[in-house]
């Protein structure tokens, strides 16, 4: 089993930053694949970035150049950082990992608003 808990959502004017927090725990030896989806109201849960436990990374192309999708094995966290955001990018943010069975695991959701 893995445990998944978000942090860094908020309320940020168009153009700004956030970072994203996901810290791992459990079966963390088990994880292939960390990642980042986001579900705004009205939508599908869509995928943002991920990337696997050999760095290889993928994202949306709406949010390349735009955002970046870190981890850190010592601190079992993935991180997303994601700057000039715009309005369309408010949604409730999700941590993802897949295990080595592609099991799904979820973290809890974290909002993030971009709004003047």
């Amino acid at each position: 089993q893995v445990q998944l808990v978000e942090s860094g959502g908020g309320l940020v004017q168009p153009g700004g930053s956030l970072r994203l927090s996901c810290a791992a725990s459990g079966t963390i030896f088990s994880i292939n694949v960390m990642g980042w989806y986001r579900q705004a109201p009205g939508k599908e849960r869509e995928l943002v970035a991920s990337m696997t436990s050999d760095g290889r990374t993928n994202y949306a192309d709406s949010v390349k150049g735009r955002f970046t999708i870190s981890r850190d094995n010592a601190k079992d966290t993935s991180y997303l950082q994601m700057n000039s955001l715009k309005p369309e990018d408010t949604a409730v943010y999700y941590c993802n990992a897949k295990d080595h069975k592609w099991r799904n695991y979820w973290g809890q959701g974290t909002q993030v608003t971009v709004s003047s």
